[in-house]
């Protein structure tokens, strides 16, 4: 399912657009969670800096 959702960023408007993934730890389990988004590479930094 990831290879198709990469495959359709790289076609028209989507250029704008990358999907990032951050790696989580929860305060309950102390595991580690993958939270993954799509958003526009303005919004890239932002999304890493925010908890």
């Amino acid at each position: 399912m990831a290879k198709k959702a990469v495959a359709t960023l790289q076609k028209g408007a989507g250029k704008g657009h990358s999907k990032v993934i951050k790696m989580v730890k929860s305060p309950e389990t102390g595991a580690y969670t993958f939270k993954e988004e799509v958003v526009t590479n303005d919004e890239v930094k932002d999304y890493f800096q925010k908890q």
